[in-house]
């Protein structure tokens, strides 16, 4: 039989309970008559099995993401307005797995704070905030492909007018988080120690509700319905309309449509790879809302680290996205790890993110057609930039 003292909910969503229990099997402490037990408390062996798999998202997330990152900084030729936030997207997924992946799992395994309150405050704040860089990312690339494809006569954002986007994201993501940090606290109870966020009105509370119900639809509903329906567009352009043109240019229009098939291909896997990878951790906190009794369940910890281990692997699924299906980033990682003995880099892959790829094509369409126009294009990301020179 066991009652609770207090109730707190710190970001990753679970419910911590001073428990003043008269029995228990693990770390107990005795308080007069009375036997005070961490409920969350784990055996070695569990706890060593979620550390590798924790691991396991730490370490392809920090090499894949950090890859990627010097593929398109460190070579000129990957410089598109595209990357640019992919670059952005990789390091806010860097941010997740260095900081929120490793001190939230440290935290969860059983649910004691060792880092003080200085540190609590940083964890509530910055690493939530790149979960909503990593998402805005995605939007943003959305929303650029879909200007270059449905509207390819339209201006592109310039390096500095992306460099401003990418700001106003983490102007926005810093604002959503600043709750976080503004509430965090450090409570001690006589097990362990928490880091917590502590509304003012506490569990349940109009100010936790409400701030919840704006993270799920700011954080994950708009933009993934944006996302989605952007690439539904682009997708139904791209494979349902005929290839215009006479033989002459059709192949070089069919290279162009193949190049931009491939990156929003590439882009709608990684999409789809994170709302399934954050869904369960929304429906944990939706149902939390309204069924507070889950927290105490007696599985709940292992529930809630599988969910959260599934929310954080959604970082170490881009870089490998990348390599498979897109032929210029596969070419960087080979060139990147030619030092090892397994991977064997060519000439050919230093060229490929080195090299600019330019051909010339004239389009001409017959009947309700855009006007014609000299396009350079750089082939396997699709960006097209009207040019009168190759």
């Amino acid at each position: 039989m066991c009652t609770s003292d207090k109730y707190r909910r710190n970001s990753y969503g679970i419910y911590f309970t001073s428990m003043v229990m008269n029995e228990g099997n693990s770390s107990v402490y005795d308080r007069g008559n009375e036997t005070v037990v961490n409920q969350f408390e784990q055996p070695t062996w569990q706890v060593f099995l979620w550390a590798l798999a924790y691991s396991v998202i730490v370490i392809v997330a920090v090499i894949g993401n950090v890859t990627v990152i010097w593929i398109i900084l460190a070579h000129r030729r990957m410089r598109t307005v595209t990357n640019y936030f992919i670059v952005n997207l990789a390091f806010s997924e860097l941010s997740m797995a260095t900081f929120n992946t490793v001190f939230g799992f440290i935290f969860a395994i059983h649910n004691d704070w060792y880092f003080g309150t200085g540190y609590c405050r940083f964890q509530n704040f910055f690493p939530i905030a790149a979960v909503f860089v990593s998402i805005y990312s995605m939007s943003a690339i959305a929303v650029d492909r879909y200007i270059a494809i449905i509207h390819p006569l339209k201006p592109r954002l310039s390096s500095t007018s992306t460099k401003v986007v990418i700001a106003f994201i983490w102007m926005v993501a810093c604002g959503l988080a600043f709750p976080q940090y503004f509430y965090s606290s450090v409570e001690h109870f006589q097990t362990r120690t928490v880091c917590l966020v502590d509304w003012p009105e506490g569990v349940g509370g109009r100010h936790q509700l409400i701030y919840q119900l704006i993270v799920i639809i700011l954080s994950y509903l708009l933009p993934v319905s944006v996302m989605f329906c952007t690439y539904g567009i682009i997708g139904t352009t791209l494979w349902g309309n005929p290839i215009p043109g006479d033989p002459a240019t059709r192949i070089n229009y069919q290279h162009q449509i193949k190049a931009k098939r491939k990156v929003v291909r590439m882009m709608t896997i990684a999409v789809i790879t994170f709302a399934i990878s954050w869904l369960p951790y929304h429906l944990y906190f939706i149902l939390g809302s309204f069924r507070s009794n889950i927290y105490t369940e007696k599985y709940i910890q292992q529930v809630y680290l599988a969910i959260f281990w599934l929310a954080m692997s959604s970082a170490m699924y881009n870089p490998v996205i990348y390599y498979c299906l897109n032929q210029r980033f596969r070419s960087g990682f080979k060139w990147a790890f030619r030092w090892c003995p397994c991977i064997k880099a060519t000439g050919e892959d230093e060229l490929e993110i080195t090299t600019t790829k330019a051909f010339r094509m004239t389009r001409s369409y017959r009947s309700n057609t855009v006007p014609h126009a000299s396009v350079r294009q750089n082939a396997d990301n699709g960006d097209e930039v009207k040019s009168n020179c190759v």
